[in-house]
């Protein structure tokens, strides 16, 4: 064999494993592309199903059989306990709003601040749930950049409302309070009190900045202020 068809032999297996490598990087591609795409869906859909099924298990045997439509089925329908913890939050809150719903609710209050172990877990769920539930509330409604754990690192963080009583008393700067989610846990973090002017707000939605913090930076949200200034 001449020197010449050496070269064209290894000129034609070079080109071969080339398309085998570019063919297997594609199939590559095609298989990440498609976790991406049906990995948050199957999740999702998962932990909902989850959610469904738990409530369904403790709710559903407590409706009584004359209401209960499985009883008139020949299948089960997924989600009856989920309805009816609506539709009973509905009618709670309904006669919580008349005047025997709002004196069943200072009597239970009463009783309830007058235990010893629970009145600190029922008053500090209460305000929680008030904080996040009220309208005019502003908490968790706003990311931040603030400097943590030292000066140079910034942490995205959320704040959850104005300093106030002995802890701002006690300070000279105006404070705000914020709370500095955990990765990939956001339930979980610290709460720290920092003054207004050290506070870098962003434009970014709570929603966007919380994929963020989920993600340990893995989604990064588009800048917002380029959006805003564009027609």
């Amino acid at each position: 064999m001449t020197n010449k068809q050496l070269n064209e032999t290894n000129t034609k297996d070079d080109t071969k494993r080339l398309v085998r490598i570019s063919f297997t990087g594609k199939l590559r591609n095609y298989f990440m592309a498609g976790i991406l795409v049906t990995a948050p869906i199957s999740i999702t859909v998962y932990l909902g199903w989850l959610f469904v099924t738990f409530v369904d298990n403790k709710v559903t045997p407590l409706i009584p059989k004359i209401y209960n439509p499985e009883n008139y089925l020949p299948f089960a329908i997924p989600g009856i306990g989920v309805v009816a913890i609506v539709i009973a939050m509905i009618l709670i809150g309904a006669l919580t709003a008349g005047f025997v719903g709002r004196i069943f609710n200072r009597v239970s209050e009463r009783i309830m601040n007058r235990v010893p172990v629970l009145r600190g877990v029922y008053k500090a769920t209460r305000q929680i749930f008030e904080t996040i539930l009220a309208q005019q509330s502003n908490a968790f409604r706003e990311a931040v950049l603030v400097e943590y754990p030292r000066k140079g690192m910034w942490v995205i963080a959320f704040i959850t409302g104005s300093t106030k009583g002995e802890v701002q008393a006690v300070t000279e700067d105006d404070l705000i309070n914020i709370f500095i989610p955990t990765t990939p846990n956001p339930t979980s973090g610290f709460l720290i009190f920092v003054a207004k002017s050290e506070i870098i707000p962003l434009a970014m939605s709570v929603e966007d900045a919380l994929k963020m913090v989920i993600s340990g930076g893995i989604v990064t949200p588009p800048d917002a202020r380029v959006e805003k200034q564009s027609p």
